[in-house]
């Protein structure tokens, strides 16, 4: 389990059929093997760990359902460590599980932040509303605005600088994680 708090930046190392290797000082600096790390929202098992470094099996499927298959060395990524009991929740709860993949449709620097449209998959629209929670690239952020097809969040500074969402351009692809309380909810109410 996750906040969507990034903890931080880091940069892909290494790109090998079915591992990632991540530079990430601070999220590995206490990292074991079997320890879960978000990357770019994607909640992924550590295999080794040494010198700022960690690596991680990426199955077929997680490839196939994320963007991670985009990435490259040197591309940066979103990182954040499993939330442990008694951790603040400076988020909203996150698994790690990625619903599906996004593109930037527009942005609208403002003054102070960023207003970003992102393309939303037709099987995730019930899930997403205004002023609710979603995550995208592992950053919990709320919506703003829902129409058929997208949506609108806004990235505060803090955002833009600290995560790779600051940096992502129109037509980049972004993992989404739609919250998780509504698919329990849709559930409880179907069933």
């Amino acid at each position: 389990m996750f906040t969507g708090i990034v903890e931080e930046l880091g940069r892909v190392v290494a790109v090998e059929p079915g591992r990632l290797a991540v530079r990430g000082p601070v999220v590995a600096a206490d990292a074991r093997h079997g320890d879960s790390i978000a990357v770019n929202g994607v909640c992924l098992t550590v295999v080794t760990v040494a010198d700022g470094e960690f690596t991680a099996d990426v199955m077929p499927e997680t490839l196939r359902r994320s963007a991670l298959g985009a990435l490259r060395p040197g591309d940066p990524v979103n990182l954040e460590r499993a939330a442990r009991v008694g951790d603040r929740l400076g988020g909203h709860l996150v698994q790690g599980h990625v619903d599906g993949v996004a593109t930037i449709l527009s942005r609208e620097p403002g003054p102070q932040w960023d207003l970003v449209r992102f393309s939303l998959p037709g099987e995730l629209d019930r899930y997403v509303v205004e002023k609710g929670s979603i995550t995208v690239d592992g950053v919990s952020l709320t919506v703003v605005s829902v129409e058929p097809g997208s949506f609108t969040v806004g990235l505060i500074p803090t955002t833009l600088g600290l995560t790779t969402l600051g940096q992502k351009t129109v037509g980049d692809p972004v993992n989404l994680e739609v919250d998780i309380v509504a698919k329990y909810v849709e559930k409880l109410v179907i069933t």
